[in-house]
């Protein structure tokens, strides 16, 4: 089998195995995230229905039919928490789109009373978002994705797409989870101290919201990517918390 790190053997050792991952959202794990949730007074209709993001995931994927081979792009957490199994990572590019900190989650990074806030695409014509391409088997689609769409849709907050990618061995078309800011999971009008603010105080069962963005400051390192809106918002963050609570 091929080395799936021959094309970013820097991050080798970086990506937390599947298996060890707490973002592998089992049946199990879900009906754990529900019952945390509610214990924390959300309520019980807090995320989407599962026959709801079911169809989602058969509407998606039948975009796919036509396609060899099957890649997911990673521009938040996926980028060290894939939490799926993949044959193959590439660096990739996505051409009119930015990062931004403007999805609230009450499970993960935050919960009900604190909601923490993570990553999402927004449109900009003028951006190109530097990521990460995962291809995972053609075989392994069906399980992978479930798994995936339980973690990445779990509010319904995110549009599935098919958008195609630029990466050094050639481009390829991939599943994108762009932001969709008329739902009501994102507050899109914080300014960049109060969304600084925000990810300093929040913290879930996965833990504090400041690792999420700290672990992405650091992968983009690693990969020698610069993201001038992260790395104003680290230092932002930095400047709220304390040498030990990091």
């Amino acid at each position: 089998m091929s080395d799936p790190f021959r094309h970013v053997p820097e991050l080798r050792g970086r990506l937390i195995d599947p298996e060890r991952s707490k973002a592998r959202v089992t049946a199990d794990v879900l009906a754990h995230w529900d019952a945390r949730v509610i214990e924390l007074g959300g309520a019980p209709d807090w995320r989407l229905p599962d026959a709801e993001r079911e169809a989602s995931r058969q509407v998606t994927l039948a975009a796919f039919r036509d396609a060899s081979e099957f890649w997911v792009f990673a521009y938040g957490s996926l980028m060290w928490d894939p939490a799926f199994y993949f044959n193959e990572i590439r660096r990739a590019r996505l051409s009119g789109f930015k990062r931004c900190f403007n999805y609230q989650v009450m499970a993960g990074r935050g919960t009900p009373t604190q909601p923490g806030l993570v990553l999402s695409l927004m449109a900009d014509a003028s951006q190109v978002c530097h990521g990460l391409a995962f291809r995972i088997d053609k075989s392994n689609v069906e399980a992978e994705s479930t798994l995936l769409w339980r973690r990445e849709m779990l509010r319904g907050g995110y549009q599935p797409i098919r958008a195609a990618l630029a990466t050094p061995q050639g481009n390829c078309d991939a599943l994108v989870f762009v932001g969709h800011p008329t739902h009501p999971v994102y507050n899109v009008g914080l300014s960049a101290d109060e969304t600084a603010a925000v990810i300093a105080a929040a913290e879930g069962h996965l833990g504090p919201n400041r690792d999420y963005l700290f672990m992405l400051s650091d992968q983009l390192s690693a990969l020698g990517l610069q993201d001038p809106y992260v790395a104003d918002l680290h230092q932002r963050v930095a400047r709220l918390v304390t040498p030990q609570s990091r």
